[in-house]
């Protein structure tokens, strides 16, 4: 099969085309052929290298993947050959107590396609039954393809740890991002008023079309004078954060006594400095967060086929342009994903 690796980390120049074996499949896994596999941010820290993470050469990344069903183990019930599916990003054992409770992204033998194991930046991919998700009827491929981690990972940030509520302020960085397009629609969803933040005035109308009431140019504005200027002084309930050092400071400054500050990740940088006199003072929560629990993913596609959420697809891209895929979403040319058809 043909397939996009990396031999090791560095920059897009690191990722390579090759022909591998097509994956064997265990009695308990399908095989499925990728139609469509979605950039995230976490390829590119992957590619770049995090501290502690060992791959396995060549390694394959990609975690959000919709396909059909090539190859069927002999002890799955309930799946057919050609049958469109999404795949679940995470994977777990399935038996401890945390999975039992139906928190399966805190097992700790958790793992992520494309991150600790080979994703879909291949033409085949083998993966347990149980991380086939319903495919959404409204939608293709590179939709669907749109939708595991992102809205998972913000459903998670803002439905279950945030306990978002009707009418509350709630300040999206990066509205622009995959992740921030995600939670401005999972907020109104939930009848919140949404600021959002973005680096140019294309993408902040963008965001605005998406349901955001408000919208920032963080490159052009004072973040907490624009804030203070819609929503009035410390009046945010729960900030969406995901950038880290650049806005960290702001963001912790405009949030209301015992608002919520929710992080996912760092793009800016994951050093820095937080006065604890504003955490302890003004009883804020700072609460972190990575994926979510797999039965959330059903209530997102019950809500996607209704069509109150939806994907944001900025471009489509062959699979053998991969490297440009990486610069694109580096340098922060896209509105929401890339995605890679192999």
């Amino acid at each position: 099969m043909k397939a996009v690796v990396l031999h090791r980390h560095g920059g897009p120049e690191v990722l390579e085309a090759l022909e591998l074996p097509q994956p064997n499949i265990r009695a308990d896994e399908v095989l499925v052929k990728v139609r469509a596999v979605a950039l995230n941010h976490l390829d590119l820290w992957i590619r770049k290298g995090l501290p502690h993470l060992k791959l396995a050469y060549p390694h394959i990344l990609g975690s959000d993947i919709a396909g059909e069903v090539a190859e069927v183990g002999d002890l799955v019930e309930g799946v057919t050959l050609g049958q469109k599916v999404l795949l679940h990003p995470g994977l777990s054992c399935g038996r401890c107590e945390r999975c039992s409770e139906g928190r399966d992204n805190l097992c700790p033998r958790y793992r992520i396609l494309g991150e600790n194991i080979s994703g879909g930046y291949a033409e085949y991919l083998a993966v347990p039954a149980r991380n086939l998700l319903p495919f959404p009827q409204n939608l293709d491929f590179a939709q669907a393809a749109c939708l595991p981690l992102v809205f998972l990972t913000a459903w998670q940030m803002l439905v279950d740890k945030a306990a978002i509520r009707p009418g509350q302020w709630v300040l999206i960085h990066g509205g622009g991002s995959g992740v921030g397009s995600a939670g401005i629609q999972i907020a109104k969803l939930f009848g919140c008023r949404v600021i959002a933040t973005a680096g140019s005035e294309a993408k902040l109308k963008k965001a605005k079309a998406l349901g955001a009431d408000f919208g920032v140019n963080y490159k052009n504005e004072n973040l907490l004078e624009a804030v203070a200027r819609i929503a009035g002084k410390q009046a945010i309930d729960v900030v969406f954060e995901h950038v880290g050092k650049a806005l960290w400071k702001e963001s912790l400054l405009c949030l209301k006594w015992g608002g919520v500050l929710v992080t996912c990740g760092a793009t800016t940088g994951a050093e820095v400095t937080t006065d604890l006199r504003q955490v302890f003072f003004r009883q804020l929560r700072i609460l972190g967060s990575t994926m979510g629990s797999r039965g959330s993913q059903f209530e997102i596609l019950r809500q996607v086929e209704a069509g109150r959420l939806k994907p944001v697809l900025d471009r489509t891209l062959p699979l053998a342009e991969a490297r440009e895929a990486h610069r694109l979403l580096e340098t922060g040319e896209a509105f929401g994903k890339i995605v890679l058809i192999p």
